[in-house]
């Protein structure tokens, strides 16, 4: 039986300002979505802990927060945030005997993102210019960042120089688990560029850093069919269990925070159909203008962190939280390893 005095306690998460959102949220383009996660740990030993993200804590122009609420059945269980990440996660402890079980539910309104009129102030830029332990702005980053925006006078002219390039270079490989990691020092090394949207987009952000621009990833996840006719940039159902996906914004003076996400162009080569469109097809050309500058939102985003540490975690902090995450006394579970660790993700749209 769910513990109604703790759901009740937990719906007080819902923010004021998305309160009085709500009613402009019904027109304008603003789409509604309520996205809710179940989470249980099939293997506890001991105390165990989970940790589920929830959707962005500050409002953008493509998206704005109604409510992140919880619910759970013994135990404690809280809402964290931090606002320079936009980061807000549910972070929940069961006493060894008690059933490790939770939900949380995120409650968005989104509409396309274009860019512009989203500005930042100078102590946001200095955040996303930092480095960060998978994606160093020095070294090999650096001067390949150097190489790729030589002769680029503008910012704009280097996030789109290296947009490009990142199109042009890597690839998407269906064999990478999850995500990806996001090690780009690694894969500039390596010169191994292959890897999902974690990866590729992560170039794109530590890139884009090391030539001096803002940038940051943008962790999410697919939440509805894409309504300009790509099949794989969407969910397919309203189970988004494996939907995730990371995208990326650049600082541009003009515009402000701006919309880029190259591993979706890479994505679009791959599965449209299923093995492969060249750069010059027509769906990949279009794909790739489109993604320099805009983002269809069927998709909600979740924060911007990078080297997340987990509340009363005994385990290392994680490159970022866009997956759930528990730890029983044994250690950190697989996110990844439906066997000892169940959950589902459902994304249904509703009525503003």
């Amino acid at each position: 039986m769910v513990n109604r005095r703790n759901f009740l306690r937990a719906a007080v998460a819902v923010s004021g300002a998305g309160r009085l959102f709500a009613q402009e949220a019904k027109s304008d383009g603003w789409r509604t979505f309520e996205i809710t996660t179940r989470v249980e740990v099939l293997n506890p030993a001991g105390a165990t802990r989970v940790w589920i993200p929830a959707a962005l804590t500050v409002n953008t122009p493509y998206q704005r927060t109604l409510a992140n609420t919880f619910q759970w059945d013994g135990g404690a269980a809280k809402l964290v945030e931090s606002s320079a990440d936009g980061l807000a996660m549910v972070a929940a402890e069961f006493p060894a005997g008690v059933k490790p079980a939770l939900t949380a539910l995120s409650r968005v309104a989104t509409r396309d993102a274009r860019g512009g009129g989203h500005k930042a102030s100078a102590e946001e830029l200095r955040h996303f210019l930092r480095a960060t332990k998978y994606l160093p702005t020095d070294g090999i980053v650096k001067e390949t960042a150097a190489a790729i925006t030589a002769g680029a006078e503008t910012d704009s002219d280097k996030a789109r120089a290296i947009y490009e390039w990142i199109v042009e270079n890597t690839h998407r490989d269906p064999k990478t688990r999850g995500c990806g990691l996001g090690d780009i020092r690694f894969m500039l090394e390596s010169k191994d560029l292959g890897g999902k949207c974690a990866d590729l987009n992560a170039l794109f952000v530590g890139l884009s850093r090391a030539a001096g621009v803002p940038a940051r990833d943008v962790y999410g996840i697919r939440t509805a069919k894409s309504q300009l006719g790509y099949k794989s940039l969407g969910a397919s159902s309203e189970v988004v269990t494996k939907a995730q996906h990371c995208r990326a914004e650049v600082y541009l003076g003009e515009s402000g925070w701006t919309p880029a996400d190259p591993a979706d162009v890479r994505k679009v080569m791959l599965e449209e159909p299923l093995g492969g469109r060249g750069l010059d097809d027509e769906m990949v050309e279009k794909a790739r203008a489109r993604l320099f500058g805009s983002w269809e939102m069927n998709w909600m985003a979740y924060n911007f962190a990078h080297d997340v540490s987990l509340p009363g975690a005994s385990g290392r902090a994680v490159p970022f939280l866009m997956y759930p995450q528990a730890e029983t006394a044994a250690g950190r579970v697989d996110s990844l390893d439906a066997d000892a660790f169940r959950y589902e993700i459902t994304s249904r749209e509703v009525a503003g």
